[in-house]
């Protein structure tokens, strides 16, 4: 349930609510707004509890009875979007965040070369990949540790928050040293253990939609971190295993509709694993930002063909700057701006 506080209710008022709800055994997250306070219940017993046991309570507005299996991420617990910060980047606002660069970080020059070429395009968060969960044990899994020194070492160069992902709960806080926003992969948005350690951490997180999952699972995934006290959530829409082959998965396109109506966390897409090949990429982009996402998170590499993970997917310098131009005039098309 959802107990909506009156317009600039006293804290007295809302800790009553607080204190009521602990006694029922409920669980209970804040949304402290700047004109009036928002209180989440939780626990599996909601549905049993009359509304009338808050709503009889001093300065409560309204008690509304969520049906949706998320509820931290819904909008009913917050009508207004998040706005995640990440250094002085904001995703969510009215200008579009592209993160870009390699999809693993395999040197110092080849990071340091698509950082320059990033940044000179007009990406404001720099990505890459130290740990890279593999479908194959043999294939090239990441340089771990030296990658984070990298990552850490080019922000400093180039100024820009970096992006990577974490694919173990005791390589959480090691990794959030040296990157600015932690990234969870499809494969792990229902990895439990993660997302509780990356739910406990003060730091932006990007959530990744699962291979085959719904948007309910997606959003209650989302839940997991929410409910650890990280309210830095940003959802990131990268296609679905579908029976179509002519892509590497399709890409959800409806999601970013769905999201804005049912969430208030804000969504970038990620089309180099949405399309599998660098042809489709700059199509997929320009689609998303029409439909509203809030970001772009894009494979870049200097050298494509020299790439030791998802070279096919990886726009070259050139293709990425004329990306960035055409994409410029869609954000305005739809009122934003990159």
């Amino acid at each position: 349930m959802i107990v909506e506080m009156r317009k600039g209710a006293a804290r007295e008022s809302v800790d009553g609510v607080v204190a009521r709800a602990k006694s029922l055994g409920l669980g209970v997250q804040l949304n402290l707004g700047t004109d009036k306070t928002v209180v989440a219940l939780l626990g599996s017993n909601t549905g049993q509890l009359s509304p009338d046991l808050f709503a009889v309570l001093p300065e409560v507005e309204s008690v509304t009875r969520i049906m949706k299996p998320y509820k931290l991420a819904a909008r009913e617990f917050k009508p207004f979007p998040t706005v995640v910060k990440s250094a002085n980047v904001e995703i969510g606002g009215r200008k579009l965040v592209v993160m870009a660069g390699p999809c693993a970080v395999e040197s110092e020059a080849q990071l340091f070369e698509a950082a320059r070429i990033v940044k000179k395009a007009g990406a404001t968060v720099l990505r890459g990949g130290a740990y890279k969960p593999r479908t194959s044990p043999f294939s090239f899994q990441g340089l771990e540790k030296t990658g984070l020194e990298l990552l850490a070492k080019a922000k400093t160069e180039f100024g820009m928050p970096v992006i990577s992902e974490v694919v173990d709960p005791r390589d959480v806080e090691n990794i959030s040293e040296s990157v600015d926003i932690l990234q969870i992969g499809a494969r792990n948005m229902q990895n439990y253990a993660l997302l509780t350690a990356v739910g406990r951490q003060k730091k932006p997180v990007l959530l990744k939609r699962g291979l085959s999952s719904t948007i309910d699972e997606w959003l209650t995934a989302a839940d997991y971190l929410l409910a650890g006290g990280n309210d830095q959530v940003i959802l990131c829409e990268r296609g679905i295993r579908t029976y179509e082959t002519s892509t590497r998965f399709s890409l959800d396109i409806s999601a970013i509709p769905v999201i804005k109506r049912f969430s208030h966390l804000p969504v970038v897409v990620d089309p180099s694993h949405a399309a599998g090949h660098y042809a489709l990429v700059p199509a997929m982009a320009k689609a998303a930002v029409a439909a509203g996402a809030d970001g772009l998170l894009i494979e870049v590499h200097p050298n494509p063909k020299e790439a030791l993970v998802d070279g096919l997917q990886s726009l070259t310098p050139s293709d990425f700057s004329r990306l960035m131009e055409e994409l410029r005039a869609v954000a305005a098309a739809v009122g934003r701006e990159i």
